[in-house]
């Protein structure tokens, strides 16, 4: 029985200890409770992303991409503007288009009558890029012809692909008709590719030539031709440049041409380029030249006849008196200038009409001759 009273008592003393503790931390949790209250627990925030997160639409992304096409304006925006912030913008010259069109057409005949075959030339694109971009994206193997602009004295690139470089060999040596040209990969061209190509390229630049005649009158000489680009460097690679691409089809074989022209060499006909129509005048206007012109031949001019000439000093000039006479070494046979101011114009003899001294006019001095 003590047993039992003393485990009832004990029992007793533990569940007064129990209450006392509960009271302790029931006490320490209000104090922190406001503390609790101020940070959120990890479930909370978690909670709050799940809230605040929205995902983009395919539309956003595009848009902000900058491949949004639906405006149709032809700008650019976001990420796309970055990347060709650093593309060629340059003024367009509407006048090289007709140069281009008028090459495809002399290059056509020009070609059949090189090859003998029905050969078909096309332009597919006039556009501007910069130098250095256009040397790293040309695909090799290819054959590059640095041609100097005579008159304007600079250079241009022209471009020939494997391609077309095979094809023209073949039909330059004979091949038929209704088969692909064999294309040998892996080795530099021989020198009997080379000088054919050279052939087909001296016709071309003499086309070129032809082209610009109505515009400014140029001779496109061919200077070397290389097939690495790094030897093939006009210009810096930052300059801007013509690019025009051309297609050549001979039946089922062909290839690519591309002429490379920089603005630096075309800055001399610039002003010329800049036309929309050939002939075209810049602020001119023809009516009032005509009227201009009209009223300068009624203009009233007074002409010299220069009797004789003489140089003296000034010191003799003052020593002049009244009756001090001055012998010029003029004869009767000579010949008299007529003068408009200090220009001569005329010479002629002189004479005497109805007591006036008259000159006859018998030749008209030229402007290169006012200094003999």
């Amino acid at each position: 029985m003590s047993d039992t009273t003393e485990t009832e008592e004990m029992s007793e003393e533990e569940k007064a200890m129990m209450a006392q503790w509960e009271a302790m931390a029931g006490s320490e949790e209000s104090a922190d409770a406001p503390e609790m209250d101020a940070t959120p627990s990890f479930d909370a925030l978690a909670a709050d992303d799940e809230t605040n997160t929205r995902i983009l639409n395919q539309d956003e992304i595009d848009s902000l991409l900058g491949f949004d096409d639906e405006g149709g304006s032809g700008e650019t925006s976001g990420v796309m503007a970055l990347v060709n912030s650093a593309m060629v913008n340059y003024e367009r010259l509407p006048m090289l288009d007709i140069v281009f069109d008028r090459l495809v057409r002399l290059m056509s005949t020009s070609l059949r009558n090189l090859t003998s075959d029905n050969v078909e030339v096309s332009l597919d694109q006039v556009s501007t890029v910069r130098f250095g971009d256009y040397m790293n994206s040309i695909p090799l193997p290819a054959m590059l012809t640095v041609f100097k602009a005579e008159e304007w004295d600079n250079q241009g690139l022209l471009v020939t692909d494997s391609a077309l470089i095979y094809s023209i060999v073949d039909v330059l040596l004979g091949g038929r008709k209704g088969t692909p040209a064999i294309r040998v990969e892996g080795r530099p061209y021989t020198t009997i590719e080379s000088k054919l190509v050279e052939r087909m390229v001296q016709v071309t630049l003499s086309d070129m030539s032809s082209a610009f005649d109505p515009l400014s009158p140029v001779s496109f000489a061919l200077d070397r031709m290389e097939t690495n680009p790094r030897f093939a460097t006009i210009t810096q690679s930052g300059n801007a440049c013509v690019l025009a691409r051309l297609r050549v089809d001979m039946g089922d074989r062909g290839g690519r041409m591309e002429v490379l022209i920089p603005y630096a060499t075309l800055e001399p006909i610039r002003e010329l380029l800049l036309q929309m129509f050939m002939g075209e005048k810049f602020g001119r206007d023809s009516i009032w030249e005509s009227h201009l012109t009209n009223e300068l031949y009624k203009t009233d001019i007074h002409l010299q006849a220069v009797l004789g000439e003489m140089s003296f000093s000034l010191q003799e000039i003052l020593n002049w008196k009244i009756g001090t006479r001055v012998l010029f070494n003029t004869r009767v046979e000579d010949w008299l200038e007529l003068r408009c101011g200090s220009v001569p114009m005329f010479r002629g003899p002189v004479g005497r009409k109805q007591e006036n001294i008259a000159l006859r006019i018998e030749t008209y001095v030229p402007p290169e001759e006012e200094g003999k």
